[in-house]
């Protein structure tokens, strides 16, 4: 009876997991289905993956410094090129170009105009070593933190997904980047508290710090903005912003703040979780405290890590 019990919730709650799964994916479907602005045209001109074959001319100096350009031969690993030898030219700059050796995985830029091509390198190629850091950072994450460890890697992919798929899609659509960036924060809070710890006092707890304490934040945030005559266009590359603004729905304004909100998300999170399950802690060793001595613990523990705030 207990096991069929089981079962059933079980059951329940992979269909309920499930449901909400389809729901989010088909949230972001549609938000991914809007057409682009181009704001900058790019026919003729594609960026892709090769390898360097040959050095067919250095720009080393005899000082042992680079200077000018490099002329190299590259095999192109995508796009329609994909399997050919071209040559290209690597710049010496710290933005632009890559010192170049055989072997080297690098990004070119092809501009094809009529009979004319122009083979660039743009950068090197640093896919393989973020998937490997990436990678190396989860198996850590999970030989270390466990069950829980492989939760909370679980918990970082779902919230990078949310910005990429949710997030900057609803902002490019005219939603309210304040409005959306706090929808990610309780969805991100409410998803990683119940990967983490799942239907606990402790995670509703963490998740009601987390969502105040976020919501805190950006009150305080838009005020001191409002008194510090601070509007949200007060950023180096405000030009740039204000095209892209009157190209598209993006409200440019608002911005900041959201990002505001989006980088509080993990300080607040791990604070109200630790807090949260100090006090848990303390409950289950010591169950005959009271909820008000629990609650001064834990407005101790706060006020630890609070002090803590300052050290770099």
């Amino acid at each position: 009876m207990v096991q069929a019990k089981n079962k059933r919730q079980m059951l329940l709650k992979a269909g309920f997991i499930g449901l909400f799964l389809i729901c989010l994916i088909g949230f972001a479907w549609r938000l991914g289905r809007t057409e682009k602005t181009e704001l900058l045209s790019n026919e003729g001109r594609t960026f892709e993956k090769a390898r360097v074959v040959s050095i067919l001319e250095d720009n080393l100096t005899s000082e042992g410094t680079r200077a000018g350009y490099q002329t190299v031969e590259v095999e192109i690993l995508t796009g329609e090129h994909k399997g050919e030898t071209l040559e290209a030219t690597s710049s010496s700059s710290y933005l632009y170009g890559a010192n170049c050796t055989v072997g080297l995985r690098v990004i070119v830029i092809i501009s094809e105009s009529s009979d004319y091509r122009t083979v660039s390198v743009y950068n090197y190629d640093r896919g393989n070593q973020l998937y490997a850091i990436i990678l190396f950072f989860l198996v850590v994450l999970g030989l270390i933190g466990g069950r829980k460890g492989w939760k909370s890697g679980l918990g970082l992919v779902f919230t990078f997904a949310c910005i990429i798929f949710l997030f900057i899609p609803m902002v490019y659509r005219g939603y309210s980047p304040i409005q959306s960036a706090a929808f990610l924060v309780v969805l991100v809070t409410v998803v990683s508290m119940l990967l983490i710890d799942g239907w606990t006092v402790k995670a509703i707890c963490a998740m009601a710090g987390t969502i105040l304490g976020v919501c805190i934040a950006a009150v305080c945030a838009e005020l001191f903005g409002r008194f510090a005559h601070l509007s949200g266009y007060n950023v180096s590359d405000i030009e740039d912003l204000i095209y892209i603004g009157e190209m598209t729905d993006i409200r440019i304004g608002e911005l900041m703040f959201a990002g505001i909100l989006i980088s509080a998300l993990g300080a607040v999170m791990d604070v109200a979780m630790s807090v949260a399950s100090t006090v848990n802690e303390i409950h289950e060793k010591t169950p005959s405290l009271s909820r008000k001595e629990l609650f001064l613990s834990g407005i101790h523990v706060g006020r630890d890590m609070m002090g803590t705030c300052p050290t770099p």
